[in-house]
């Protein structure tokens, strides 16, 4: 052993121990160990920087803004609204049909493109059935991995392959002769998820990012948030009044969001609107007030219309906190001044100056400096106060339009990254070409490009990069083959087989696939013609283990959804940790009874 590889074996080992341990941030601890390295001389100081111009990074950089674009234009929702459609209220069959399905695509093409493709699909999802995103992203990034063994296109080792083995005049594979490993292994990970995922799988806040807000906005303000719907009678007394002269606001504290005549909606209807028969209502307040309230005027109670359901999804409405600034022209004056129902369709819920805080009728407080109004209406509606520089909305959402144009836009960009891809042009320059093309057909802007990219991950693969290179370049990687390959020579083909999965397992871990797959063939091949063994189902074999990247967030896949999903190293440890296992043994085993 000479001191390069020691030296390029420590720092390994205390990165690995720094990420286990979660003593830092990922991305920190991966810096530090691109700064290790190169002080201690190992690597140059280009090698070093390498990881940010790397192939990668600029790939991974590309797709999470081609996938931003995708999700601007809406057209994920409409997947997750078939998906919960089929699957519904069960979280095991929406976990289901999302890995079904991201898999599939990832069978065809690059893995994280796939996932950051069902990422927003999933994250609506989330919300919707109200189930935490850290229960429906891990499994979506194991399947999109997975997928990638589908095809001897589905990932960089498997493309590979074919001509390293033409290198070492070996017939190459054909495009679906690793399919039959690829559909047990993806049975496998399913089947995980299915049987173990509330074990396995971390717990948090149901929804995204988003849906936490809307929490600590109820739980803060003490806010109602379950809408009733009611309809109003023939011979309703309600009839002919309106929402101030029915005393809605003072004399019952209760909030209306909506009516709905005819599919006709109205939402935060003005003062002076008129109750009419057969309108439905979607009723906002304390279960007392709104009991008395519907017996007080006879409304019946209803199921929620479908023309009223946008009100009770958290992808389209909530609750925002609107502050009004210093200087604001709003300042002296009154909601009723303003006709804030009126102009904005939003409906205030709660006002709040000073020391005070006020529900029901607040029609004619004038506003002071740093008065808070809690409103609630769907988000569309809101942004009009967002626009306006006399008010500050403090609550962070998006507004996510069905743009058909854009959709159709959108995927041809899409499609056409990925076409150059198969075509075989380099995967970074094509996937960032298909995200500039976004950007020139309009369909998401360069401020939202910036915001789109999960710098985290970025700088988390850029600074592990230079790891591989250290480990080819000081012979550390040939090392620990070697090894191994020592250990197991002349012994029983499992045996053999199992050590080949866990070297590549290991590879994969802090080297590119694709990289682990290059160094490690050769050896394999070698060591396949030494024990008197067919070296083909031994690279194949390395190929599809370097998929086995589970354990640490360090597979490009994992690394970009760990921020969505909200994970630590040591969720990765549990959950990738099993699935690990499983997939050594159940590759293992394929291998043996398929090809040996």
């Amino acid at each position: 052993m000479t001191p390069d590889i020691l030296t390029v074996l420590i720092i390994l080992g205390i990165t690995v121990i720094l990420l286990v341990l979660d003593v830092f941030r990922i991305d920190l601890t991966a810096l530090l160990c691109m700064l290790a390295l190169r002080w201690t001389g190992i690597i140059s100081t280009p090698e070093a920087l390498a990881g940010f111009s790397s192939n990668a990074v600029i790939a991974m950089m590309a797709v999470m803004i081609m996938g931003a674009g995708i999700a601007s234009t809406g057209v994920m929702n409409t997947f997750s609204e078939h998906i919960i459609r089929l699957a519904g209220a069960s979280k095991r069959r929406i976990i289901t049909l999302v890995s079904a399905s991201v898999a599939l695509l990832s069978g065809f093409m690059q893995n994280v493109g796939a996932a950051a493709l069902f990422l927003p699909a999933v994250l609506t999802i989330s919300k919707r059935k109200r189930i935490p995103a850290s229960e429906l992203i891990m499994p979506l990034g194991f399947a999109a991995i997975l997928g990638g063994t589908l095809t001897m296109v589905g990932s960089g080792p498997l493309i590979l392959l074919n001509d390293l083995l033409r290198n070492a005049d070996l017939e190459p594979f054909g495009l679906f002769a690793v399919t039959p490993v690829g559909l047990v292994l993806l049975a496998i990970g399913i089947g995980y998820f299915f049987l173990l995922g509330k074990t396995v799988l971390p717990r948090s806040e149901p929804g995204s990012a988003g849906s936490s807000v809307q929490k600590k906005l109820i739980d803060t303000w003490h806010l109602p948030f379950d809408i009733c719907h009611f309809k109003i009678p023939a011979d309703s007394t309600l009839i002919d009044q309106t929402p101030e002269t029915c005393g809605l606001w003072e004399t019952y504290a209760l909030n209306i969001l909506a009516l709905c005549h005819e599919e006709t909606v109205l939402y935060a209807p003005w003062r002076h609107t008129p109750f009419t028969a057969g309108q439905e209502l979607a009723l906002l307040g304390e279960e007392a007030a709104i009991r008395r309230f519907v017996t007080d005027f006879s409304l019946r109670s209803i199921q929620k219309p479908a023309s009223l359901a946008r009100l009770s999804d958290p992808i389209n409405a909530g609750f925002a906190e609107v502050l009004i600034p210093p200087h604001s022209p709003l300042i002296g004056t009154t909601m009723r001044d303003l006709a804030f129902r009126k102009n904005y369709a939003v409906e205030p819920v709660l006002f709040f100056s000073g020391n005070e805080e006020i529900k029901g009728d607040f029609s004619d407080r004038l506003f002071k400096s740093g008065d808070t109004i809690i409103v609630h209406g769907l988000w569309e509606h809101i942004s009009r106060l967002r626009a306006n520089d006399a008010c500050i909305v403090l609550t962070p959402f998006s507004v996510v339009k069905q743009d058909r144009k854009k959709a159709i836009i959108a995927g041809l960009c899409f499609a056409g990254a990925v076409t150059l891809t198969i075509a075989g042009f380099p995967i970074s320059l094509s996937l960032f070409s298909g995200a500039i093309a976004m950007v020139l057909s309009g369909v998401i802007r360069m401020d939202e490009l910036y915001k789109a990219v999960e710098w985290k991950v970025v700088f988390l693969i850029a600074g592990l990069i230079p790891l591989g290179i250290a480990m080819q370049k000081s012979g550390a990687a040939a090392y620990l083959a070697g090894l191994l390959m020592n250990l197991v020579r002349g012994g029983h083909p499992v045996l053999i087989l199992f050590s080949v999965a866990c070297l590549a397992t290991l590879f994969s871990l802090f080297m590119s696939n694709t990289a682990s797959a290059v160094l490690l063939v050769p050896l394999v091949i070698n060591m396949a013609k030494i024990g008197g063994l067919d070296p083909r189902p031994l690279v194949l074999l390395v190929a599809v283990s370097a998929a086995n990247s589970f354990i640490l967030p360090t597979h490009q896949v994992n690394a970009m959804l760990m921020t969505p999903g909200g994970y630590k190293n040591s969720d990765y440890l549990k959950a990738g940790g099993g699935m690990t296992v499983i997939f050594l043994l159940a590759v293992t085993a394929l291998f043996y009874i398929l090809y040996v």
